[in-house]
């Protein structure tokens, strides 16, 4: 579950962490007033959307004006970043900067640990960073069993500064950020930049979370938080109705039982050149409903240009697969074309169901299928 940044910062002031005055505004009205009760020169008007490259996109602007707190408030509420309508804005005061660092922890599988990060170069897109230069950041595994004492957080602190005054401020931050971290079960947790003022404080200025949902049951404080994606809520809704969805930019729609199995298919997809445009995994069910259900929900989505069913039979029968795919299309009114491969538990008779079916293209192996998916999706009109 991500939150906004002004709901990130809020989280780290209750925490100690210094951020920068701020506001939250709905309307360009709003931003106006909300500069002008700042009483600073200058201000950042910042789009506050649940995803990143708002600058890039034009959504974080620096204004020196009440008029023009109140034009470019009202522009970027006009806007959509990678498909998010922008509904509030941040009018934040505009920092002194002498220096931007970077400072992050995230959940690292291989080390079991979380893993907390430091850079001199904040500001900038991590991700850039660690592949064009990974010699710049600082990574440190914190042993669970010992958490991140004063004496390793200020050891850590000094990889970036020189000075002690500066080290310790770092040194108190990380601590506070690894106890939000962890008492929220947050699963990253990101300052970038994290700056470094003319007079020698450090505030950040901007605010990353990101929380692992399957803990939200005992975090009850952040119930209020959730702000849901369009993407989140179709992940919901797929788990209220019993299977997992997750929706990628291809155009090869996927069904399958077990995520393995559909981790696989996609993966053979891309090897053949093709683009998955989802990870759907209807699990071990025989119940036919199911089937008709993740059908439906997999051709809601547009870019969806043909479907590549793949059932290995083991709890899941195919006879009860195949069931479900003719009632599915009987309920909707699609001529896209769908290619089915069933093996395993009555296969036989899941294919001499589909037989004859107009809809259906049948495969016995996923390279044949996958082979037939992408041909289907080249001769569709």
């Amino acid at each position: 579950m991500k939150i906004h940044e002004y709901q990130a910062k809020d989280l780290f002031s209750k925490h100690g962490i210094p951020v920068e005055k701020h506001s939250l505004c709905m309307s360009a009205t709003q931003a106006a007033t909300a500069y002008q009760q700042l009483g600073v020169e200058k201000a950042v008007i910042k789009a506050q959307v649940l995803t990143g490259g708002r600058g890039k996109a034009g959504g974080v602007v620096v204004v020196d004006s009440r008029e023009r707190a109140y034009e470019e408030a009202a522009r970027i509420l006009n806007m959509s970043i990678k498909g998010l309508p922008v509904r509030q804005v941040l009018v934040s005061q505009a920092v002194d900067i002498a220096a931007e660092y970077y400072v992050g922890l995230t959940v690292d599988r291989q080390s079991r640990s979380l893993l907390l990060m430091l850079s001199a170069s904040g500001g900038m897109d991590i991700e850039e960073v660690a592949k064009q230069t990974p010699d710049r950041i600082t990574r440190y595994a914190i042993d669970p069993f010992i958490g991140l004492p004063s004496y390793i957080a200020r050891h850590l602190a000094f990889s970036l500064f020189t000075q002690k005054e500066q080290a310790f401020q770092l040194a108190d931050i990380l601590q506070k950020l690894y106890r939000i971290c962890i008492d929220n079960d947050a699963s990253l947790v990101e300052i970038n930049p994290l700056v470094l003022t003319s007079k020698g404080s450090l505030i950040a200025v901007d605010a990353k979370m990101v929380f692992d949902h399957n803990a939200l049951y005992r975090q009850p404080q952040l119930h209020q938080l959730v702000q849901l994606t369009e993407e989140e809520r179709r992940e919901e809704e797929a788990k209220e109705k019993g299977f997992s969805y997750v929706q990628t930019e291809g155009d090869i729609g996927c069904m399958v039982n077990g995520a393995g199995l559909a981790m696989t298919t996609m993966d053979v997809i891309k090897l053949h050149g093709g683009r998955p445009a989802n990870f759907l995994d209807i699990g071990g069910s025989s119940n036919p409903d199911k089937v008709t259900e993740a059908m439906k929900f997999l051709l809601e989505d547009k870019q969806v240009q043909v479907v590549l069913i793949n059932i290995f039979g083991g709890i899941t029968r195919c006879d009860d697969v195949a069931t479900g795919l003719i009632h599915a299309f009987e309920q909707l009114a699609t001529n896209i074309p769908v290619v089915v491969r069933l093996t395993g538990t009555n296969e036989e008779q899941g294919r001499a169901i589909l037989r004859g079916n107009r809809h259906f293209q049948i495969a016995t192996d996923l390279k044949e299928a996958t082979e037939m998916a992408l041909q289907a999706k080249n001769l569709k009109p």
